[in-house]
């Protein structure tokens, strides 16, 4: 068995497996069958997980530039694990490819990748050291891919880069992300556009009223605050101040009343005090988010932040932790809680496997809902009454007509 490595979550997952299959692979149930195992690397887990076994039936051609990848030696990769033999690798010239065949999973729900790379070197984050810069994709191929995806049926479309707020900075030509949200909320079709990620320090006043004047473009927006502390979010090499987050929530909801945010929070940065911490608390308490994805702090070798010093014990990091999950569900279900008795506009997306609530779907905010209904339903927009909630989720009743 060859081991293929994929550095990339969207190139495991999207394109590796469409161009094996043009190479004439075919999936495998079985290990003991299959003759290359494609491997995703996860950057920032610093790991090598499983991902698909494929079982080869003739011979591949990894040397075919058309491909638009290169079958190559990773030797980072290479020295860490060294049963892998090569990596799906980005073109060395930093370049983006157009035209990768992509195979995707599900009929409703698409990612479309906007740009690549990343220019802002967080102190702990590896994302630009492993991604390379900032590399936008021409808005003529982005909005051709879109209408391919709306043709297809799609109804929720993700537009995707580690920061969509600064697309179009690296091309020749007067665009930014605002208007692109603008060219593809013209494609006709009855379909949802999402984004993420945002980055404080870029979103703008101009995005947030083509949000809101984009009648297509979901009232959601996942803007990671990483913490509420100015020295923290300086030694992270955040570029913003709390004052000028709040500043930027504050906006967004002017614009926006109905908005859904959702934010990161990292817990234990190298040096956090207690009262840095509380900072972060306070934060969350004033913000209110629909929901938070929380981390304690692990150090990326290469990273700044993994040289700085840091006195404090897991131990005492796990207590803030336990903190922040304490209040971040508080706030969530008494988000959640506000839905009950409301109707809503929800796209089925998919089946739970439940008896009750056997259907799942989603608000224009990103809010999960779960509800009985025909499966047939999957792929439609529905109004749904929601009779009750939990902090993880909302549930609904179908309202007929």
């Amino acid at each position: 068995m060859t081991p293929v490595v994929s550095p990339s979550v969207v190139w495991s997952q999207r394109i590796c497996p469409s161009i094996l299959r043009r190479k004439s692979f075919r999936y495998s149930v079985s290990l003991s069958k299959g003759q290359l195992l494609l491997l995703q690397f996860s950057v920032f887990q610093h790991d090598v997980g499983f991902s698909a076994y494929f079982q080869k039936q003739f011979a591949p051609d990894a040397s075919n530039p058309k491909e638009c990848i290169e079958l190559q030696p990773y030797q980072y990769v290479l020295s860490s694990a060294g049963h892998c033999d090569y990596v799906f690798a980005a073109p060395a010239d930093g370049s983006v490819a157009e035209g990768i065949p992509q195979q995707r999973d599900g009929s409703v729900k698409a990612w479309l990748s906007i740009m690549y790379g990343c220019n802002n070197f967080c102190t702990y984050c590896i994302v630009p050291y492993v991604r390379g810069r900032e590399r936008s994709r021409h808005p003529e191929e982005i909005e051709r891919e879109a209408r391919e995806l709306v043709a297809a049926g799609y109804k929720d479309i993700t537009l995707l880069g580690q920061n969509v707020d600064s697309y179009g900075r690296d091309l020749d030509e007067d665009v930014d992300f605002a208007d692109l949200i603008r060219r593809i909320n013209a494609i006709p079709g009855d379909f949802v556009i999402r984004f993420m990620s945002s980055h404080p320090k870029d979103a703008t006043e101009k995005l947030f009223r083509a949000m809101a004047e984009c009648e297509k473009c979901a009232h959601q927006m996942h803007l990671p605050v990483q913490s509420g502390n100015d020295r923290v979010l300086h030694a992270m090499n955040r570029g913003y101040t709390r004052e000028k987050y709040l500043a930027q929530v504050a906006l967004a909801r002017q614009y926006m009343p109905d908005l859904v945010l959702t934010t990161d929070i990292i817990v234990g940065f190298p040096g956090e005090t207690d009262a840095e911490f509380d900072d972060t608390l306070s934060l969350i308490e004033t913000v209110r988010y629909d929901a938070m994805f929380t981390f304690i702090y692990s150090p990326r070798v290469g990273t700044p932040a993994a040289k700085m010093p840091d006195p404090y014990t897991r131990a005492d990091k796990q207590k803030h932790f336990d903190r922040l999950m304490d209040v971040s569900n508080r706030i969530s279900g008494e988000k959640h809680k506000e839905y009950e008795g409301k109707t809503v506009r929800a796209l089925v997306d998919g089946e739970t496997g439940r008896e009750e609530y056997n259907l799942s779907s989603r608000t224009n905010g990103g809010r999960l809902v779960h509800l009985h209904g025909d499966k047939s339903l999957i792929g439609q927009f529905v109004n749904v009454k929601i009779v009750s909630s939990n902090t993880w989720a909302l549930y609904g009743e179908i309202e007929k007509g």
